[in-house]
């Protein structure tokens, strides 16, 4: 099948002939800036898989030529969407990551979900829930890599407060290799409150402390479980903490005070996903 690229210069952007460069356009600089737009291969796959209609353009590197790339490409065009080439340098100036020669332009999609859809998700579980708790997580890298795992291990939905966290960015997206397409986000006014609603219904609320006496490992983490995980600075903000139900902590052989927080929650998931397995 002949690929339906479009060349820069059909594209028809302005040149600056003193400098030999392309200049960008305005509306190029405003998408670039925003977050209407999707990079590397994993997470622009799961958004093709997931969210199609939201995607306007491809943008793909100029000489890229392997099996994924080739897969993404044969879903684009079957959903009729424009491929533009690009050298790889113009790739690099529109994100600030690791494209591996490919962006996708979209539509504003908002991935993080309100309360009022939390429960609505809880009222339609069959099993009893399972949670990841993030509390104070700034980082867009260690969010990416605890949705990545969240979904590895099955969570029904990983809750975040508003404030004070870090929403759904492009850079998420790619470091959660399409996670992020996939696993309810929930983004709460009040974690607190939110807790001890979780409470109400049943769900044991676990937070990961490292001055805690007990093991995760002795942790009973089958059943309706929320695992709340804080910052790697501070930990669980007071709040959050005194709306625990109980507290554990990840033993460590080593000198190391701490574990990267996305380490961290992956080990109390994979845990958890043990234990439930063979109850």
């Amino acid at each position: 099948m002949k690929k339906a690229f479009h060349s820069r210069d059909q594209r028809g952007p302005a040149r600056d002939h003193k400098h030999g460069r392309e200049q960008r356009q305005p509306q190029e600089r405003e998408r670039s800036a925003g977050n209407d737009y999707v990079f590397g291969l994993h997470a622009v796959s799961a958004l093709l898989k997931h969210h199609p209609h939201s995607v306007t353009e491809l943008l793909i590197q100029e000489g890229r030529h392997d099996p994924r790339m080739e897969a993404i490409l044969e879903r684009a065009q079957k959903l009729g969407l424009p491929l533009t080439q690009l050298p790889r340098v113009e790739l690099d100036e529109r994100v600030d990551g690791v494209h591996q020669g490919v962006i996708a332009l979209c539509r504003g999609l908002k991935l993080e979900r309100s309360e009022a859809q939390l429960d609505e998700l809880l009222d339609g579980l069959e099993r009893p829930p399972f949670l990841l708790v993030l509390d104070g997580v700034t980082d867009p890298h260690n969010l990416g890599a605890c949705l990545r795992s969240a979904e590895a291990a099955g969570v029904d939905a990983v809750i975040v407060p508003k404030d004070k966290s870090a929403l759904i960015t492009p850079t998420v997206r790619k470091v959660a290799c399409g996670a992020a397409e996939l696993v309810p986000f929930i983004a709460v006014t009040n974690l607190a409150r939110t807790l001890k609603k979780l409470q109400e219904r049943g769900v044991w609320v676990l937070g990961a402390a490292g001055e805690a006496t007990q093991s995760i490992y002795e942790t009973d983490l089958r059943g309706a479980v929320a695992l709340v995980m804080g910052s790697e600075g501070t930990g669980m903000r007071r709040l959050t903490r005194e709306h625990c139900d109980a507290l554990f902590a990840i033993p460590m052989a080593g000198e190391v005070s701490s574990l990267n927080v996305s380490v961290s929650a992956g080990i109390c998931l994979f845990e958890a996903v043990r234990q439930r397995r063979t109850a």
